[in-house]
């Protein structure tokens, strides 16, 4: 039986599984709780497909535990499938079917009755733009219509968790905006949802907390804010002057930490904007230098992941709320140097289902 009201809904801990003696995935650790969304990020062959997988109760690991709203997905596969939905990335569909009737098969196949899939699919089928083409068969459908018919097929139990696996792919803006709308409101209806995607911006908007996995191992979890201060270092200000102004570097170097500067405009860091902030102007006042504008610089999530990705020699860090912003975490210790010889791990391409 599930453990009563299990939070967090997802519970893994040293996930491992391979194909002989390649390791595809490593220890992988991750808790996800009711109501969030976290994007799992990695380049191809990474392993975050499997990871789905398995997850899903597809796949079994070779090692560690899985539970999903309380079930284990090795001893509890079928219980776990059932508060799941999954979407992956290259859904099968059976073509011959209506839309319908496509639902209403797989709402049997999740205990539903043939009123209650048909109920819930009218709703969805509405929601997402379907309605109107209720009565073609799948076949008949474009990219973007079936990738939206397998998300709702995902939906049409609602359950708990949804793993989803690209899920805008091949949908054109407002189809991948009504997708993002519609996990907007999974999250608010307390549904947890695990993301994988290539689309960094669609990560960046919808994603609580993001995990980075390389090689089969996660190396860096956190939110946005958290993994940008940490990978990156503190936000750049950019000053811009009314006239130009020699030695601007020199005369807020005691403040801030100057990064560059021109003759009318310079960019900073600072550890605590909102009290520094005000010292730097109040300094140029005192010189009488007029000041324009002062603004964040802003950083892309796409920076944050190259900056991983690109990193010759990277283990598990995480980046918590319970360390705060810039705080490192690795076991109980400070991080330990990187090896000089590290394993490779050859890449692998995900199995596609």
């Amino acid at each position: 039986m599930p453990i009563s009201a299990p939070d967090p809904l997802l519970d893994i801990a040293g996930l491992s599984t391979g194909y002989g003696k390649i390791s595809v995935l490593r220890g992988v650790d991750m808790t996800v709780r009711a109501g969030e969304v976290v994007a799992l990020l990695g380049p191809n062959g990474a392993g975050k497909t499997t990871t789905v997988r398995m997850l899903a109760a597809i796949l079994k690991p070779t090692s560690g535990r899985a539970l999903i709203a309380g079930y284990d997905v090795v001893e509890q596969a079928r219980e776990a499938r059932h508060v799941v939905g999954l979407l992956t990335e290259y859904p099968g569909l059976y073509n011959r079917m209506r839309p319908m009737e496509y639902l209403q098969f797989f709402g049997a196949l999740q205990g539903m009755t043939a009123i209650e899939s048909e109920q819930r699919g009218q709703l969805l089928l509405q929601q997402f733009g379907l309605w109107e083409s209720r009565e073609k068969r799948l076949d008949s459908y474009s990219k973007g219509m079936k990738q939206k018919i397998a998300l709702i097929r995902a939906l049409i139990h609602d359950p708990q968790v949804l793993f989803l696996d690209e899920p805008t792919t091949a949908m054109d803006p407002h189809s991948a905006r009504t997708v993002r709308d519609a996990i907007a409101e999974l999250r608010a209806a307390r549904r947890t949802v695990l993301l994988t995607t290539h689309n960094l911006t669609e990560a960046e908007e919808l994603a609580d907390r993001i995990m980075v996995i390389r090689d089969g191992l996660v190396v860096a979890e956190g939110t946005r804010d958290q993994l940008t201060r940490q990978l990156l270092g503190e936000p750049i200000w950019e000053l811009r002057l009314a006239d130009p102004a020699p030695g601007i570097a020199q005369m807020l170097g005691d403040i801030v930490r100057v990064e560059a500067s021109g003759a009318d405009w310079v960019r900073y860091r600072c550890t605590d904007a909102r009290a520094i902030n005000p010292h730097v102007i109040a300094r140029l006042a005192a010189h009488g230098v007029p000041v324009i504008g002062l603004t964040e610089l802003p950083r892309r999530l796409e920076d944050v992941y190259l900056s991983i990705i690109e990193a010759k020699n990277v283990d598990r860090g995480s980046w918590s709320e319970d360390v705060g912003d810039g705080g490192w975490r690795m076991g109980d210790g400070e991080p330990p140097p990187t090896p000089q010889n590290p394993s490779p791990i050859p890449q692998l391409e995900e199995v596609q289902q």
